[in-house]
């Protein structure tokens, strides 16, 4: 996976060059759940090939949903912050899903399939297992090969991860924000749940 890193940062460095003095525009493809109204915000800025993010959206996210985001209390936004170009790539399909609920299914069987995908050759095999999973999702295989292959939405997903980088001084991921304030304490979801529960 060597080649395939050094192959993202070129491009993330080609475009940070391009964008430094850019403020990013208003992000219409931000997956976000729940009501607008709530009084809590978890923002969670995450790479898709990320074993931690995986962890903590199969053993967090999904109990976050039915407790507090299925009851109108929370709001969850997912920001993607790819740290490689499987991650980019990935990300990519993923907002080439227009339905939000599909899309938010389809983030859910990413993580869940992570091992599975993730553990290709090359980015080449990479894209083929993306592909195959997206088919469940209403992109044919024509649809995601135009999806991998856009630039604007490339640069798009890139430029979201240089500013996001800017404003929170992300380090690692998962980094999560609770109405901006950043949550350092353990990845389980009883802790979790009590530090929204301030906010509430």
């Amino acid at each position: 996976m060597n080649k395939i890193n050094l192959i993202f940062y070129y491009i993330l460095i080609v475009l940070l060059v391009k964008i430094y003095n850019v403020n990013a525009a208003d992000n219409k493809s931000l997956l976000s759940i729940g009501n607008k109204d709530t009084k809590v915000t978890i923002k969670v800025f995450s790479s898709l090939t990320c074993p931690h993010c995986a962890n903590f959206h199969t053993k967090i996210f999904k109990k976050l949903k039915k407790e507090f985001i299925d009851t109108n209390n929370v709001t969850f936004e997912h920001h993607g912050f790819p740290l490689d170009l499987a991650a980019l790539n990935a990300e990519k399909i993923l907002r080439c899903v227009e339905n939000k609920n599909k899309r938010l299914e389809l983030l859910n069987n990413l993580y869940e399939k992570q091992d599975i995908w993730v553990s290709g050759s090359d980015i080449n095999s990479i894209n083929k297992k993306l592909i195959k999973i997206a088919n469940d999702y209403g992109l044919n295989d024509d649809k995601s090969n135009k999806c991998l292959n856009n630039e604007k939405l490339e640069n798009e997903i890139l430029e979201e991860r240089i500013n996001g980088s800017k404003k929170y001084s992300i380090e690692s991921t998962p980094t999560i924000f609770i109405n901006e304030k950043k949550y350092e304490g353990k990845h389980d979801y009883e802790d979790f749940k009590k530090e929204i529960e301030k906010f509430l």
